[in-house]
């Protein structure tokens, strides 16, 4: 069971329409359990979510409780990345899809970070010219944190948060 106490932001706009779709990240977080810090990016009518992991315990391609939704697995359990070290939006990434309901793809940073600022939009327009989705119409900009396991009890401290689109 997971539980992801978050901050969202509609944004309500065809991608071709947004000229700039920006956000800030800054948190403190434990060392232990087992979590992730992530936004969550819907399209209007929650047929796609784009995770962009910003920081998380264990290996998510390893074999503990955390990783990403994915399709290719290997015999360890280990969830494959579709692409890897992929550098758009500020940062380096390796890219994970899967199903959950609804299409998910999973941008798991290769630098776990506790703050920086992510350029969504060159994110998404990335993942458009790879054919995951047309000009889909950008719902809902989240970001916090999965928690999968806190022994005892943990604290997530979000010191800021913020998102701007032109």
């Amino acid at each position: 069971m997971k539980s992801y106490p978050h901050q969202a932001l509609n944004i309500g706009k065809p991608l071709s329409s947004i000229n700039t779709l920006t956000s800030s990240f800054n948190q403190d977080v434990p060392a232990g359990g087992a979590w992730d810090t992530a936004y969550d990016i819907w399209d209007s009518s929650h047929q796609n979510e784009i995770m962009l992991w910003t920081n998380y315990t264990a290996s998510p391609e390893g074999s503990g409780n955390v990783k990403p939704i994915s399709y290719r697995y290997d015999r360890s359990g280990a969830a494959i990345p579709l692409y890897r070290n992929v550098n758009v939006g500020g940062a380096t990434w390796n890219v994970f899809t899967g199903s959950n309901g609804h299409n998910v793809i999973s941008l798991l940073c290769t630098s776990k970070s506790d703050s920086g600022t992510v350029d969504i939009k060159s994110i998404l327009e990335w993942l458009k010219s790879k054919g995951y989705f047309g000009d889909m119409h950008v719902g809902s900009v989240q970001y916090g944190v999965e928690i999968t396991s806190s022994p005892e009890g943990m604290n997530f401290n979000f010191n800021n948060w913020s998102v701007s689109s032109t």
